[in-house]
């Protein structure tokens, strides 16, 4: 069995699973929106969400001794494939060269209605 990684500076799972789970020499982070964890809201606009989710991510990351630079693939949710390139670009400014490998997919519709969710698959030292 993995280890939970937990932080209370990402928002708390809304759901049966953890932030992220430690397999040893892999983790997997569970799927970020945009929820500011200080409130427990749903910052508004894509913009904000990006960041935000962003910002979870790094914070469990961080947790769990690892950084950007360690995440093998990231799973991009849209519900709008025209927030695509805002997404993209506020994304790409928080990584470096060699990029992760990287999937994004249009949904129907995301968890408290949220625009956006990124989860990540991380190979650790």
């Amino acid at each position: 069995m993995g280890k939970e990684i937990f932080t209370e500076k990402a928002p708390a799972a809304i759901g049966p699973y953890s932030q992220a789970v430690d397999m040893g020499n892999v983790l997997f982070v569970s799927g970020q929106i945009g929820i500011n964890p200080e409130t427990g809201e749903v910052v508004p606009g894509i913009e904000a969400q990006t960041k935000q989710v962003m910002e979870n991510l790094k914070a469990i990351l961080h947790v769990a001794d690892a950084d950007f630079s360690k995440v093998g693939k990231f799973t991009i949710y849209l519900s709008s494939m025209d927030d695509f390139a805002t997404v993209n670009e506020i994304y790409g400014s928080y990584l470096e060269k060699p990029y992760p490998a990287r999937a994004t997919v249009e949904v129907s519709r995301l968890p408290k209605d949220v625009l956006v969710e990124i989860d990540a698959i991380v190979v650790k030292d």
